[in-house]
């Protein structure tokens, strides 16, 4: 479980900067924060349910585990892809307004992906290790 931070901390990332931005696509962003911060609430129960030693009344453990982020890290694609949808979006109007919004939807877009990345690599070390 060393990587619970780091997607954690990401996944935060994609929260806040969404809500910084002005949300110009409620639906597509909706999901991009309903998700974001859905998996960091569910990631961090998984985590407290590891430090109570849940882990070792289950032999299943492993499994939970790793089908908990494969599913997460799909969820995240598909979160990732509408932000990045809803940041090619807001390109013209970065044009005429303030380029913030768009500068913070890119970067929300990127810690999407980064986030997506990181749920797969750690679903794919569980099962396999």
């Amino acid at each position: 479980h060393a990587y619970v931070c780091p997607w954690q901390v990401c996944g935060a990332w994609v929260w806040i900067l969404v809500a910084a931005t002005s949300v110009s696509f409620p639906l597509l962003q909706g999901w991009v924060m309903y998700v974001s911060l859905t998996s960091c609430l569910l990631s961090l129960l998984l985590l407290l349910s590891y430090l109570f030693g849940f882990h070792r009344n289950s032999e299943n453990w492993r499994v939970l585990d790793s089908l908990y982020h494969g599913a997460t890290a799909i969820l995240y694609m598909s979160a990732a892809v509408l932000q990045a949808n809803a940041t090619i979006s807001s390109e013209s109007a970065a044009l005429s307004d303030s380029p913030l919004h768009y500068q913070l939807n890119t970067a929300a877009s990127f810690f999407a992906f980064l986030t997506t990345f990181l749920y797969i690599l750690h679903a794919f070390s569980i099962y396999y290790h």
